[in-house]
């Protein structure tokens, strides 16, 4: 079924000023033509869309339904003008990038400033998620690349590994873990255990990671606060409100600024590395192909851009291993 912008921007219009005779003023529309097309698009939807009030017209369900889907039509059209005449500019390409908050923090703005720099003419777009969220991002084509901390949700992606983390513990200054720590390899998880815990909302890698564990040994995950900045954590932990796991990097940035100490986690689960996502071209080939184009980066079919861009950050990590 097809609709056009004129009708469409027009129902905006009445739904915005409450009014046909308003909304057909601003659309440059003589007022007869407005409500035939209103009519029109109501007969065709089989549904009434405004109702008629002492002051005006209100939406029906069904009006505000297809309001809000015009509106994020605007946005798609905006970004897609903005996109195109980019192109004029000298741009050449645009690459969609999703990244969970701990690969964002700890390791991918310099290799994200180092591939910009060597490209200046391509347009990067980075946008905070959820490990799990950057995997649908991906394989739905929302994202060209995803970085995501473990475990893997969708087999259907291509994935290399990319740069190592390490998880620590974060407590107040003085707390009596910091002072049980001298001397041993690292405080355990099952010792946070017995303490609040600060961290990222439900969804983030590292909190699903914590509350799998915990599960694991019978204890329960007392989750007393839950936000969604690594910044807000470390303040809130330096408050005396509780105990946290973060990226290593990251922790030890915080140190200096605030009233914290950083302990070493002495957990197997503590050492982690990060993946690089792209969506499989290779679908309904089997594991065995899967497995061989990642091998054989080279051999996709993946957007020259794209395909750039994970050489650039397989070179980083390989780097950060030798």
């Amino acid at each position: 079924m097809r609709h056009d912008l004129t009708t469409l921007n027009l129902v905006l219009a009445i739904a915005e000023s409450r009014s046909i005779t308003r909304a057909a003023e601003r659309e440059h529309l003589a007022l007869a033509a407005a409500s035939k097309r209103l009519s029109d698009l109501e007969t065709r939807l089989g549904v009434k869309l405004f109702e008629r009030r002492a002051r005006g017209v209100e939406p029906t369900e069904a009006g505000r339904a297809l309001v809000r889907h015009i509106r994020s039509l605007h946005a798609s059209l905006h970004a897609l003008e903005s996109e195109v005449m980019e192109f004029s500019r000298g741009i050449k390409g645009h690459l969609r990038i999703a990244a969970n908050a701990g690969a964002i923090a700890e390791c991918l703005p310099g290799d994200l400033a180092a591939f910009a720099r060597a490209h200046p003419q391509i347009r990067i777009s980075l946008e905070d998620l959820t490990s799990a969220e950057v995997q649908t991002a991906v394989a739905e084509g929302r994202a060209d690349v995803g970085v995501f901390a473990p475990p893997l949700h969708d087999k259907h992606l291509l994935t290399w590994p990319y740069r190592a983390g390490r998880l620590v513990a974060l407590v107040p200054k003085g707390h009596v873990l910091a002072r049980s720590f001298q001397g041993t390899a690292g405080v355990s998880f099952e010792a946070l255990l017995d303490f609040d815990m600060v961290g990222l909302h439900i969804g983030a890698s590292v909190h699903e990671l914590m509350l799998q564990r915990a599960l694991e040994r019978g204890r329960t995950l007392n989750a007393r606060l839950q936000v969604r900045g690594f910044d807000a954590i470390a303040q809130l932990v330096g408050a005396g409100l509780g105990v946290a796991v973060l990226p290593e990097a990251v922790a030890r940035r915080f140190a200096s600024l605030f009233a914290i100490d950083v302990l070493p986690l002495d957990e197997p689960w503590a050492s982690r590395r990060y993946l690089i996502a792209a969506r499989d071209v290779a679908q309904g080939e089997g594991a065995a192909a899967r497995a061989e184009a990642e091998r054989a980066l080279q051999q996709l079919s993946l957007p020259a851009v794209v395909q750039r861009f994970v050489e650039a950050l397989l070179s980083a990590g390989s780097t950060q291993a030798s």
